[in-house]
């Protein structure tokens, strides 16, 4: 693709690497066929072409609108395009990068931006996410059903193992995990425990920075990053093994530390160092001697949803099913499994109508083969598809501690 960047854009410290992406593109549309808001509107503007179409014309000075920025909010960055394009193009960061220049170019009117503030000053924050998620909890049972089916019920955490071993890696608590899923992070240190592992915390370390970053605040993202590797470094310097993620969404931003940070002179080296180090739970897991942990688990169907940002972003589909096989778990068929949820981090609350759509579909697609349970790897869409879900939904790490526990 010929590009022409506008002068006003030139002397951005990302314009070099969009236009790389703009070129890389050769307009086979084969992206469409696999995006999910264009199967559902069939507008090319609401594929991966069009946007990609429309960035470019941003970036040489040409007319855009909110009917542009409407284009570009409606895509999910699910990624399943950068999956099945021939020429490698890297559409994950430019829709990011477009994003974060369409916001400079066109400001949003005062409400939509309040919006955008509001979910950033309380989704990245433990303490304030979990302080509104116990009011929420708490009125719950009396709350008329459309809503208190957003707030999942409160879990009573598991002990933490008291065991301690000479191999020890870090873990991403996250911001709303620890709270609205607070086992599925207690369940990872369970497994491996049992694999001779100790997993540690950082406690100053929270949000991987994706809330921001893909909303467009980039500065901030950034300062998210900085305060994670501030974190982990004593315990990197002390020889931890990994960063061990259970979220993929995060395990997916935090992959990203390394390329977005490379021209800090401050942080540049140990970016690139997290970013090798972390690992999603998935791959840890896999990785391990597993034939010394004996499971009884029940041969009910198991429907595994993996999440676009572990099978897009990761490139790692088919981890997590060949370690549920591996310790006896029955998995269902399933069928559109490239296809997003549409949960998306923010996008659920910011796209609801779009979302409610991919989310039908999605659990049409998990349930054909009638499972008694679903299991995924994404906090995010944990508590999305168990809005609707017929069936519970957990993380797959918790029934496979169940099972290690009952066996």
């Amino acid at each position: 693709m010929k590009t022409d960047i506008h002068a006003a854009f030139k002397s951005l410290p990302e314009i070099d690497e969009a236009e790389s992406i703009l070129r890389s593109c050769v307009h086979c549309g084969f992206c469409t066929a696999v995006c999910p808001t264009y199967q559902q509107l069939f507008d090319e503007r609401d594929g991966p072409r069009g946007r990609i179409y429309l960035i470019k014309q941003l970036l040489e000075g040409g007319e855009v609108t909110e009917r542009t920025r409407t284009h570009l909010d409606r895509c999910l960055t699910c990624r399943s395009c950068e999956t099945t394009c021939p020429s490698g193009v890297q559409y994950g960061r430019l829709i990011d990068i477009g994003r974060g220049v369409l916001e400079q170019k066109l400001p949003r009117k005062t409400g939509a931006r309040l919006i955008r503030w509001t979910l950033r000053q309380i989704l990245p924050y433990k303490g304030r996410f979990g302080s509104l998620l116990k009011v929420g909890q708490l009125v719950r049972p009396v709350m008329p059903a459309p809503i208190k089916k957003k707030i999942p019920p409160k879990q009573t955490p598991l002990p933490w193992p008291a065991g301690s071993h000479k191999r020890v890696m870090l873990a991403l608590e996250g911001c709303a995990q620890p709270d609205a899923t607070p086992n599925t992070h207690i369940a990872a240190a369970r497994v491996l425990d049992r694999l001779g592992v100790s997993l540690v915390t950082a406690p100053a370390a929270g949000c991987c920075g994706a809330v921001s970053y893909h909303l467009a605040a980039h500065d901030e993202g950034t300062e998210f990053f900085k305060r994670n590797i501030d974190a982990w470094w004593p315990a990197i310097e002390q020889g931890a093994e990994a960063i061990v993620i259970s979220a993929s969404g995060c395990g997916a931003m935090v992959k990203e530390y390394g390329h977005l940070l490379k021209d800090d002179p401050e942080y540049a080296e140990k970016a690139q160092r997290v970013a090798e180090l972390a690992k999603d739970l998935s791959e840890v897991i896999a990785a391990e001697d597993l034939s010394t942990l004996k499971t009884t688990a029940d041969k009910k169907k198991l429907a595994f949803h993996c999440p676009c940002t572990l099978q897009h972003a990761q490139q790692l589909s088919g981890v997590v099913e060949d370690i549920l096989m591996r310790f006896g778990f029955d998995l269902a068929q399933t069928r559109d499994k490239h296809l997003c949820c549409g949960s998306a981090g923010t996008y659920s609350i910011l796209q609801p109508k779009m979302s409610k759509r991919l989310l039908k579909n999605k659990l049409e697609a998990l349930t054909m083969d009638a499972p008694s349970v679903i299991a995924t790897a994404n906090v995010g869409c944990q508590l999305h598809l168990a809005t609707e879900s017929s069936v519970p939904v957990y993380h797959w790490i918790e029934l496979v501690d169940q099972a290690l526990t009952t066996s």
